[in-house]
């Protein structure tokens, strides 16, 4: 049975890998920070499943500050593949706490690829690198090899940890990958992220529960997939015989706008009765286009996306309905006594 270890098990990518890695027989042990609150509502549904709890799931606090905890980790579990999913993730909050930033998601890729080099153990590395690296892009589409613009603290932290990665597997002969992904999305997204903040307002709209909803650059281009199949294509980069870097995309791409429209009309509404313009949302740096190309991880690993930008949507606004009917969703808004 393979041992598989997840930092960010609780996001959006991590319990979409959990499920794979579960569904493919692994042993998925999970790293989860220390809170006053449980936020493990991604994954609650594996504890539900009696086959799964208590068997082949396993979580560990750890933080990717402390490098102890993580030697001794990784010294105790031994895993055959690590998944660096867990980073401060917001884009627009980096802006804000660029120090913190830089420190969990840059210098903490270094803290567990020293890890690995300290206890000698030789996992497979996955480290989630992103599409924000490229920034003010240098050429359309973006592959592999085009040059990097990081426009954000996110970005520049990102870009650190993406050759930091490079650099272990050079120097030390780690079999260490980036996946270089573009946005991916998905019902578990966080609600703070634009395409959730959008299909969850719909939802509440349409419900009766909002009446308005407050956005920032509407022309930013982007190139949207769904998280479940970007999932995949990590675990397919880390059964390659070698590290290398692949850019995961669908090549195409869409404006905030066109989501917007696409969400509300899901739902029979013009969104230009309920969107409202806040400068608070705009980047001080914005990324203006985005857009990929995975021929590579197509030719390489046979991954290839296959839920397109409408199809993403619909899955997205459903969903949310659904969620917001409920009368316990309600009740949470304050909409109910």
């Amino acid at each position: 049975m393979k041992k598989a270890l997840i930092t960010g098990i609780t996001g959006q990518d991590g319990s979409y890998l959990a499920d794979l890695l579960l569904e493919k027989g692994y042993e998925v042990h999970g790293i989860i920070r220390r809170a006053s609150t449980f936020n493990t509502s991604r994954i609650d549904h594996l504890y539900a499943d009696p086959h799964i709890n208590g068997v082949r799931l396993f979580l560990h606090y750890g933080d990717l500050s402390d490098s102890v905890n993580l030697v001794k980790l990784l010294y105790d579990l031994k895993p055959d593949e690590i998944y660096h999913l867990a980073a401060q993730s917001h884009v627009r909050v980096s802006f804000d706490i660029p120090e913190y930033t830089s420190d969990v998601t840059g210098v903490g890729t270094i803290r567990i690829l020293e890890a690995m080099r300290e206890t000698g153990i030789k996992p497979r590395f996955y480290q989630a690198s992103s599409s924000e690296m490229f920034g003010k892009v240098r050429a359309v589409p973006q592959v592999e090899t085009t040059p990097f613009w990081p426009r954000s603290p996110y970005a520049v932290a990102k870009v650190f940890s993406y050759w930091a990665t490079v650099n272990y597997r050079e120097s030390y002969g780690l079999q260490a990958s980036n996946g270089i992904l573009f946005n991916h999305e998905s019902p578990r997204r966080g609600e703070t992220f634009v395409t959730r903040k959008v299909t969850r307002a719909v939802a509440a709209i349409k419900h009766g529960l909002q009446k308005e909803l407050f956005l920032g650059n509407l022309e930013s281009k982007r190139d949207w997939g769904y998280a479940p199949e970007y999932v995949e294509g990590m675990w397919r980069i880390l059964q390659q015989d070698g590290g290398d870097d692949f850019v995961l995309a669908t090549n195409e791409t869409h404006t905030v706008r066109e989501f917007v429209e696409a969400a509300f009309g899901r739902v029979n509404l013009d969104w230009n009765d309920y969107v409202k313009h806040d400068s608070r949302y705009e980047r001080p740096a914005e990324v203006d286009l985005l857009i990929g190309n995975a021929a590579k991880a197509k030719k390489v690993l046979d991954w290839e996306p296959k839920v397109r930008f409408a199809e993403l949507v619909r899955i997205m606004v459903d969903a949310d309905l659904e969620n917001l009917s409920s009368k316990g969703a309600q009740k949470h808004l304050g909409r109910l006594p």
